[in-house]
């Protein structure tokens, strides 16, 4: 399967370009090295990779790169990823998450690529209307960020807003709150910076400890989202799945217990607040039931790698801005 990956350079991206080469995958990674690209260095030189470096916004260049190759899916990470980071430049974000994604999309259904993923997020649902239940695909979104507005956006664009075809496949996959290693290490997501901070010695401070978010270690998107191109179009065009699991829905007091499961003995500092406007159990029943995803790895896993690779120095400085998508 010849595959075209924007943003491969990035955290979910260098995992995933890895994953699909080892599993005797031909792909194309799409990215302007915003963060740089050393995260690409360990497959430069694979047989089945090949670079492009193009910003998604030069739209004539993109177009001009799908139509010069056939290829079998398109999987759309690129972004400005975040709610900091989009409402820090939301011109940029506009552009880059919306009429980028807008542009992808059309053009990759007029090349009747059969396959297209889009990544979109679980914080679509906002806040839950029920603090006691779970929300689902069907429930209804709340998006209280510009981050979760453009991806809803992009969203309805795939499922509504283009002619359905059988010629074109897409699937809306919201992913979880991700954490885990990656060659684009970040530091500035909730489970990676916690560990980080208690591993490193220092006192964590834990605002909003009672809010709920579902978490899902990044290799396992990878996992999701090979399921999906290998299942029966019928299964997933046009459709939506949330990507984790069920037991996986922590709030931040509870990933603290779990960290100091593993390094006891650490200063933490709960600051009371009282108001979230992001605070959503995910029931992940869908992509379980249908497609017969199963994650591979819980968030103490990812917790443990996290805690090795700083108490070793496999990472010198975990602090250094590289690992940070906003300005630490």
């Amino acid at each position: 399967m010849k595959i075209l990956v924007t943003g491969g350079a990035g955290y979910v991206g260098s995992v995933l370009l890895r994953y699909f080469l080892n599993h005797g995958h031909s792909v194309t990674c799409v990215d302007n090295l915003s963060f740089g690209g050393e995260s690409l260095l360990g497959i430069w030189d694979h047989p089945n990779f090949t670079f492009r470096k193009c910003d998604i916004t030069d739209f004539d260049s993109v177009n001009a790169m799908i139509d010069a190759a056939e290829y079998h899916a398109v999987i759309h990470l690129a972004g400005i990823v975040g709610d900091p980071a989009c409402k820090r430049e939301p011109e940029l974000a506009m552009k880059v998450n919306w009429e980028a994604s807008e542009n992808l999309v059309k053009k990759s259904m007029e090349r009747k690529i059969p396959r297209f993923l889009f990544a979109s997020t679980c914080s679509n649902y906002g806040k839950m209307s029920d603090p006691n239940g779970y929300v689902n695909e069907d429930s209804p979104l709340a998006p209280v960020s510009l981050y979760a507005e453009l991806k809803i956006k992009v969203e309805k664009l795939i499922l509504e807003g283009i002619p359905k075809s059988r010629d074109f496949s897409p699937t809306v996959m919201r992913f979880s709150t991700v954490y885990g290693l990656s060659p684009r290490m970040r530091f500035d997501l909730t489970v990676n910076e916690f560990t980080k901070d208690l591993a490193m010695g220092k006192e964590l401070v834990v605002f909003g400890e009672q809010f709920w978010r579902p978490y899902c270690h990044v290799s396992d998107f990878s996992r999701a989202m090979h399921k999906v191109l290998e299942s029966p179009r019928e299964k997933v065009a046009y459709q939506v799945f949330n990507v984790g699991d069920t037991t996986q829905n922590y709030t931040k007091q509870m990933i603290v217990e779990e960290i100091k499961k593993q390094i006891p003995n650490c200063r933490i500092r709960f600051v009371k607040r009282d108001e979230d406007p992001r605070d959503y159990r995910v029931d992940f029943s869908r992509i379980k039931n249908v497609l017969g995803f199963e994650i591979s790895k819980t968030v103490p896993d990812g917790i443990r790698e996290v805690k090795d690779v700083v108490q070793m120095g496999v990472i010198r400085d975990p602090e250094d801005q590289k690992y940070y998508n906003i300005p630490y």
